[in-house]
């Protein structure tokens, strides 16, 4: 039987260790994870996009991103084919963004975060994975991989600044009952687990074992 390849993509500032509890059938799946790299000056999604999928070998994987990392291969899509785009703890269009996020895009408020500071582990904590994770930080520093102030302010911008107003139907959306960033009043057709929260992919990851292989086969 040939196995499915499958890229996952984690979340804002994190590292593919996120994944490392996620175990899917080895005899159906064949796992790659991906990881953040530096943007170029000036670097659009889309190029930034065109280049992470340069990394998938196979046009037709499955690509399953993590918050941030779920709108990058929501743009990948367009460099691929993908068999399937699931997304987890994300947004497929920015009309789903919660109010602080468009005005913040508004008011380009977001140019004002201590970015550099955001190298403080702490704070990237806070930032990246919500304020409950905090109390956690030695559980957490491990999974901080992109502390770069280029590469923050870069990606801060790239999400607050995301032009896709469409949803793509075809995308699965995988999304927590609590997640703090991207509440879920402001989401539509998703999957919902109860009681997670933004850094579900770390604490429901037992769910996800359980579900995602299914998630992932389903024509």
């Amino acid at each position: 039987m040939t196995r499915i390849p499958v890229y996952f993509m984690p979340g804002l500032a994190a590292s593919s260790s996120i994944f490392e509890r996620i175990q899917l059938p080895e005899d159906q799946f064949e796992v790659h994870l991906l990881e953040w790299f530096l943007p170029e000056p000036n670097e659009s999604l889309a190029a930034y996009a065109q280049r992470m999928a340069a990394q998938v070998t196979d046009p037709t994987a499955l690509l399953v991103g993590v918050s941030f990392g779920g709108i990058l291969v929501q743009e990948m899509k367009a460099f691929l084919q993908p068999r399937k785009v699931v997304i987890i703890s994300s947004v497929k269009s920015n009309r789903e963004f919660p109010r602080k996020f468009k005005v913040a895009r508004t008011t380009k408020a977001y140019k004002l975060i201590p970015t550099g500071l955001l190298q403080d582990v702490e704070l990237l904590v806070k930032f990246a994975f919500g304020e409950t994770l905090k109390r956690k930080l030695h559980l957490y520093e491990q999974f901080l991989h992109m502390r770069d102030k280029r590469y923050l302010d870069w990606a801060i911008e790239q999400v607050m600044c995301w032009e896709r107003t469409e949803v793509d139907p075809t995308v699965i959306h995988i999304h927590g009952t609590q997640d703090e960033v991207f509440p879920p009043k402001y989401l539509k057709n998703y999957v919902p687990v109860k009681d997670g929260t933004h850094a579900m992919i770390l604490s429901k990851y037992r769910w996800l074992n359980a579900h995602l292989p299914a998630i992932l086969l389903q024509e």
